[in-house]
């Protein structure tokens, strides 16, 4: 299976215009020995198929990393659960320095084992709720990217992403195709907490017939400005 799985992912990933490295595709395979492990354990994720993993949640974790303006930012992954997007992310584009936000106890132990199994150096889990760390200055502004891979409905997402992101930090919401009525409020809504739309890419995962969207908002200081006199 390894052979299979580390052919399916360099194919998919060459497909998205990222090149895998001979370490990532073998850091990609203990992951996924890891994930069947603790799934029996704690039900980390769904998979119907045996291709489920590798193209439904490795290579939709690399989606965003196209529209990334730069891979060395800070990142806040936010219910970060079996580590999607933000380990696959880490794994591509070393230069993230990424933090895993998950609620769940369980789910934080897996978190922290998979970065001590992969020797994974600049990412550390955060085992608590993004409401509650809202409390504490120590995040404020603290982060360059906020992504979500469909935990919050869009609107949210920015109310929440406005006390972590710095000055002209980015939203990232990886969406579903029905979209559209999110999309529509967030719109709506995205000048009052400050925030621009930048984009919405379509995307197909590759050997899959699914459509996922890559949901953008940039920090506004502008519009923050305009907003607070």
């Amino acid at each position: 299976m390894e052979k299979d799985l580390r052919r399916i992912l360099s194919d998919a990933s060459i497909t998205m215009g990222i090149t895998l490295t001979d370490r990532e595709l073998s850091m990609f395979s203990i992951y996924y020995r890891e994930i069947l492990v603790w799934n029996e354990k704690i039900n980390l994720i769904s998979a119907k198929s045996a291709i489920d993993i590798p193209i439904k949640h490795f290579i939709d974790s690399l989606t965003p990393l196209p529209f990334m303006m730069k891979t060395s930012a800070t990142m806040l992954d936010i219910g970060a659960g079996a580590g999607f997007p933000g380990i696959p992310m880490k794994i591509a584009a070393p230069s993230l320095k990424v933090f895993l936000l998950e609620s769940s106890r369980k789910k934080a132990s897996f978190l922290k084992h998979i970065i001590r199994t992969l020797n994974l150096d600049e990412i550390s889990v955060i085992h608590n709720r993004a409401e509650n760390i809202m409390a504490d200055n120590a995040y404020r502004e603290r982060f360059d990217i906020v992504i979500s891979r469909a935990a919050f409905k869009l609107p949210a997402l920015l109310r929440i992403s406005s006390f972590f992101l710095a000055d002209d930090g980015l939203v990232m919401a990886m969406k579903g195709k029905n979209v559209a009525d999110e999309m529509k409020d967030a719109r709506e809504m995205s000048d009052a907490p400050g925030f621009a739309f930048m984009s919405c890419h379509d995307i197909q995962l590759p050997g899959a017939h699914d459509i996922r969207k890559i949901v953008t908002f940039k920090k506004s200081v502008k519009l923050t400005n305009k907003r607070t006199k």
